[in-house]
């Protein structure tokens, strides 16, 4: 399941590196729960909570269904 995580991740990338911003990809739980980094304007913008969960989640939930919740870390 990682490998397919990381594949939609690298999908999201460009649309965040657009705008300055990066995700990396930390874990996977067995529970469903992907962990990852944002990094560069990401990490501080006040809509980056907006951004994890209607847009990165979201994606993930659709794409991967075993993913329960995104979470930055």
């Amino acid at each position: 399941m990682k490998e397919k995580v990381q594949e939609v991740i690298n999908t999201l990338r460009p649309h965040l590196q657009a705008d300055g911003g990066d995700i990396e990809l930390i874990d996977v739980l067995d529970d469903g729960t992907v962990q990852v980094r944002l990094q560069g304007a990401c990490q501080g913008c006040p809509g980056a909570a907006f951004t994890l969960k209607n847009g990165v989640e979201r994606i993930l939930k659709e794409q991967v269904p075993q993913v329960t919740t995104v979470e930055s870390v």
